[in-house]
């Protein structure tokens, strides 16, 4: 049997309650086996033309790449940005362990 392969999202919010939100959403529907967040990240970014500067909090999603598409429909679908930050990054290798949990919880039917 083939492994699947993940990816790691990043997702920046406009506070840690989006953060809270989105995060518990995207675990309880299976989407992602496990959400880190991390409360504060000061962001520099071009936005219409003009530099600038916001704290945010920043999401770490794991989760499978076939579910990609869907964490990104699910976070546009709840966030408060126009253009929401969501980048997916290969993992290339890890605790077998892990993966393989990875691998497991986003396998299970929500509520099983």
């Amino acid at each position: 049997m083939d492994r699947p392969e993940f990816v790691i999202v990043f997702v920046t919010t406009s506070d840690v309650a989006e953060a809270n939100r989105i995060s518990h959403a995207l675990v309880e529907q299976r989407k992602a086996a496990c959400v880190s967040i991390v409360p504060t990240v000061s962001s520099l970014y071009w936005w219409q033309g003009k530099m600038e500067k916001s704290m945010e909090s920043l999401l770490i999603v794991k989760t499978l790449s076939r579910l990609l598409d869907e964490v990104i429909a699910l976070v546009k679908g709840m966030h408060s940005y126009e253009n929401p930050e969501v980048l997916a990054l290969p993992v290339v290798g890890g605790s077998l362990e892990y993966l393989d949990w990875l691998d497991k919880e986003t396998q299970t039917s929500p509520g099983a």
